[in-house]
């Protein structure tokens, strides 16, 4: 997943969610998003964990959204996954942390 603090909601390609059992389609929950490309209403499916960065986020709501192949990641990891957390981008020594 790319690290998207532009981003309000972390967001998953919708292979990826129904290879984890998930079925976007059944999923009545649409959330406006603006994309790179315009405005579109995209489901909304609460997964049971998202683990990133050595940080658990149990029962949250991912956006279902297919990102162009170009961007040659899964997903995005936005700003409500980050939420009453410290993230700590050191570029000088090429760390990321979030505690």
């Amino acid at each position: 997943m790319a690290l998207d603090t532009g981003a309000t909601g972390s967001m998953l390609n919708a292979a990826l969610l129904v290879a984890l059992g998930y079925d976007p389609a059944l999923v009545p929950d649409r959330v406006q998003v603006t994309t790179g490309s315009g405005v579109e209403f995209v489901p909304r499916v609460y997964v049971e964990r998202l683990t990133a960065l050595g940080k658990v986020q149990e029962t949250i709501g991912i956006l279902c959204h297919t990102l162009p192949t170009s961007a040659t990641v899964d997903g995005l990891l936005g700003l409500d996954f980050m939420r009453n957390m410290c993230l700590q981008i050191d570029f000088r020594v090429g760390t990321i942390s979030l505690e």
